[in-house]
């Protein structure tokens, strides 16, 4: 099985240790991909960069197609571009923001969410009513750490998301705690010994689920809104885009 893990923003020191995490997490015989698009933002941590990095994933996406991925992992915790994506493909598309919300819910019943900077706070409660679980969690934190200082002072970092994790523990009446970023895949255990709680990270939970889909036979429906767009003609930079059709594999248990 291959999974291809792609990290929407464009700094490669992220890439590679989000690919590195989903290896380690993989069952045996599972294949990381570990991507990025070649243009866009080199952090995710606004609106704006996420419209902008929307579309190097489905670009992204359109890759794997071509190169028989059986599953993806959109590696940002604004899932950016998740819907568009999943019509791109009969395979799973997960999110992991979406996965993160699901597996903290199957194992605790109210959790917090901890993230980078409070300016994308709001990002993580749009999805956290999108996707039902606003009822589960307590409270979306930050540790005001912004995206690219968890490659550059790495334990400055660390330090300042383990103490609002702590913070979390203690005020928010929680069993569990959610990362919120991909750039923070590598930290789980460190972070789980600090806090004593169980820690979810979105890009390790992601690879599971996508796991377990492909496993079943399962992949993107494609009835309904998530069929393939129709191909029509696109102009100027987004000419490449002009008259789309379906590149992956049929799944057995589909068509």
């Amino acid at each position: 099985m291959q999974i291809r893990v792609i990290n929407p923003n464009t700094t490669l020191a992220m890439t590679r240790k989000i690919g590195e995490a989903a290896q380690r997490i993989a069952a045996p015989g599972t294949q990381i991909v570990a991507t990025q698009p070649t243009s866009g933002p080199v952090s995710i941590e606004s609106h704006f960069d996420e419209a902008i990095s929307a579309v190097g994933v489905l670009e992204e996406v359109m890759a794997g197609e071509r190169e028989g991925a059986d599953a993806y992992v959109i590696a940002c915790f604004g899932d950016p571009g998740l819907l568009a994506a999943r019509e791109l493909t009969r395979a799973p598309v997960i999110g992991i923001a979406e996965a993160a919300f699901h597996m903290a819910a199957m194992i605790s019943t109210r959790f917090s969410v901890v993230t980078t900077l409070g300016r994308t706070g709001i990002i993580a409660e749009h999805l956290l009513e999108q996707y039902g679980f606003r009822h589960h969690c307590r409270r979306v934190r930050a540790a005001e750490v912004p995206v690219l200082d968890l490659e550059e002072n790495g334990e400055m970092a660390l330090n300042r998301i383990i103490d609002e994790c702590r913070r979390a523990r203690d005020e928010d009446n929680i069993g569990a705690i959610v990362l919120g970023c991909g750039g923070m895949a590598d930290l789980t255990e460190e972070i789980g010994q600090a806090v004593g709680l169980p820690v979810i990270e979105g890009v390790t939970a992601a690879v599971k689920l996508a796991e377990a889909v492909v496993g079943l036979g399962l992949g993107t429906s494609k009835h309904g809104d998530l069929a393939f767009p129709r191909p029509k003609a696109f102009t100027g930079q987004f000419e490449h885009f002009s008259g789309l059709t379906p590149i992956g594999r049929t799944l057995p248990k589909q068509e």
